[in-house]
């Protein structure tokens, strides 16, 4: 099924606004239910519209990956002189973000594969 114009556009768009959203409020510190609110609700946007088919295995993957480095990596990360806790900041937004579009992305592949059967 082929996207329209503008669902493709929104999809870009939330992911280009939410990741730098993400790396902000990261760096800043500033992950407040606003901010949360926001990255959850551009994730999902982004699991909607902005994957593909033929993206869907890749982006799980790059997804998936990007959650077990974070989360087995935060301590070793925060323990970086002077940027460490950025990091983990950035890490944390971004995760805040991908993880919904993930959670999307891997239930649309789920319905796809019981729709093949």
């Amino acid at each position: 099924m082929a996207k329209s114009d503008n669902s493709s556009k929104i999809g870009r768009w939330a992911f280009v606004i939410g990741a730098l959203i993400a790396i902000v409020a990261g760096l800043l510190g500033s992950m407040s239910t606003a901010v949360v609110s926001t990255l959850v609700i551009l994730g999902l946007i982004v699991g909607l519209l902005n994957v593909t088919g033929k993206e869907t295995q890749m982006f799980l993957l790059a997804g998936v990956s990007l959650v077990i480095v974070t989360s087995m990596g935060a301590a070793n990360l925060a323990a970086v002189p002077v940027v460490g806790t950025y990091i983990v900041g950035i890490f944390g937004g971004l995760m805040t973000f991908v993880v919904p579009a993930v959670i999307i992305v891997a239930l649309k592949a789920v319905m796809a594969l019981a729709a093949d059967e």
